[in-house]
């Protein structure tokens, strides 16, 4: 099959760049030829930086490889500051909101010879009230929140990579919906300097592709390690821990089969499959969640609340906000001891596994744009700190998208991204294209 360069995963248009037989010029032109063709359905992006992108690339054309990255394009959800493009975060409070720097990501994107093709849509103040963004497999269906334009952007073939945050499930369920990987680094790997903040306890910087390999190319560009290629963990030494927990009843029964008949799938290649039992506590991991992102939330966000309030949605204001300012100091730092006992809970568990296998969202992306799902998949693994990917493994009963979520160990993310390539492989998972 002969691929755009827009199709291409990153690992793949590298590889046509260091071989001269692609330029970065002739990637960018492919990505916006695609951009130009797609926005009007989709409606990935809140600003397109064309002629700047086409100038880096230009800059890029002759030059020796710069970096990791170099000439790949990307897209930066719009709560992600830039120093040469408005940072709005998805409210008229900050329209035309120039910030005097880049962020500490994309400055480290840029620095392995990324180029920057423009801001993605987020939902309000990276929340539940959504923006323009359409699921790029059907547009009368949400494309998850709040990384909303980054997905839909990335599933769409405009960009091969797309930079969210998670404070719940932005990354996760976005990408389970949108039908492309999405990553969720361990809580602190990545710098959240100029990132706007929603809950400083839980907010994580993470980001999408079409593939495995190309995540873990980019969290090196943004750990400073040094570039290597992927080597899948064998299978037959993989431990897969199955757990379910209180969330699982919230999950569709044709999206629990399909968890599981990927499971059945699994246990004859790999070491062993165990069903795991959280213990006392597991359960109420999603209460102290909600207490401390809210009682956080709504104290970072004092000065929009108070003055200019006018601005901001109900949804926003009577949801979070509302649960945050009820929450007492004594009820934070209660949540906060108890998520810090669960923590080394987990760390116990994933003595025994090399990661945890579960559903990624209740089910297929909603049918509606007033709405960006569910998280409830997902809030217990951004509480606890850990590392977790989205892999498109499924369609369901619609089919549209459904993703299969890995979550591996505290700062165990590159053995995470070994084993989750290698469960790729096993289920027969491809490499995501745009469908047309």
């Amino acid at each position: 099959m002969s691929l755009e360069p827009a199709q291409m995963t990153i690992a793949e248009a590298s590889r046509e760049i260091e071989a001269g037989t692609l330029t970065p010029s002739a990637l960018i032109e492919s990505c916006l030829a695609r951009t130009g063709a797609h926005e009007s359905r989709v409606r990935a992006w809140a600003c397109c930086a064309d002629d700047q992108a086409r100038m880096a690339a230009r800059l890029l054309d002759p030059q020796e490889r710069v970096g990791s990255l170099h000439g790949i394009p990307f897209g930066i959800k719009d709560i992600i500051d830039t120093a040469d493009m408005p940072t709005e975060h998805g409210t008229p409070v900050f329209q035309g909101n120039q910030p005097a720097r880049d962020a500490a990501c994309v400055a480290l994107l840029k620095a392995a010879g990324g180029v920057c093709l423009g801001k993605t849509v987020t939902t309000e103040l990276a929340h539940f009230h959504p923006g323009k963004t359409r699921n790029p497999h059907a547009e009368t269906h949400t494309p998850g929140g709040s990384s909303s334009g980054s997905a839909a952007a990335v599933a769409a073939c405009m960009v091969p990579v797309a930079l969210g945050t998670q404070t719940t499930g932005s990354v996760l369920r976005p990408a389970s919906y949108c039908g492309v990987y999405g990553y969720k680094p361990s809580f602190g790997d990545v710098s959240r300097s100029g990132v706007f903040e929603c809950a400083a306890s839980f907010d994580t910087v993470g980001w999408f592709t079409r593939s495995v390999e190309d995540i873990e190319i980019v969290r090196r560009a943004l750990i400073g390690a040094p570039a290597q290629p992927l080597t899948p963990v064998p299978l037959a030494g993989l431990r897969i821990g199955l757990i379910r927990g209180a969330a699982w009843a919230e999950v569709e029964p044709a999206t629990q089969r399909l968890v599981e008949s990927a499971v059945d799938q699994l246990r004859p290649m790999v070491a062993s499959v165990k069903e795991i039992q959280p213990g006392a506590g597991f359960d109420a991991i999603a209460q102290h969640h909600r207490d401390i992102a809210g009682y956080e939330f709504a104290r970072a966000i004092t000065w929009e609340r108070t003055n200019r309030r006018h601005l901001l949605s109900p949804k926003l204001l009577d949801g979070r906000c509302e649960d945050g300012l009820r929450c007492s100091y004594d009820q934070y730092a209660e949540a906060q001891q108890a998520l810090a006992v669960q923590r080394t809970a987990i760390a116990q568990i994933m003595q025994d596994v090399d990661l945890l296998l579960t559903a990624v969202a209740p089910g297929e992306a909603w049918e509606g744009l007033a709405a960006t799902g569910d998280p409830v998949c997902n809030t217990a693994w951004t509480a606890l700190h850990l590392p977790a990917v989205s892999v498109p493994a499924f369609s369901g009963e619609s089919g549209l998208p459904v993703g299969l979520q890995l979550i591996g160990g505290f700062r165990q993310d590159a053995q995470l991204l070994a084993a989750a390539e290698s469960v790729r492989v096993a289920l027969g998972i491809d490499t995501v294209r745009a469908q047309s």
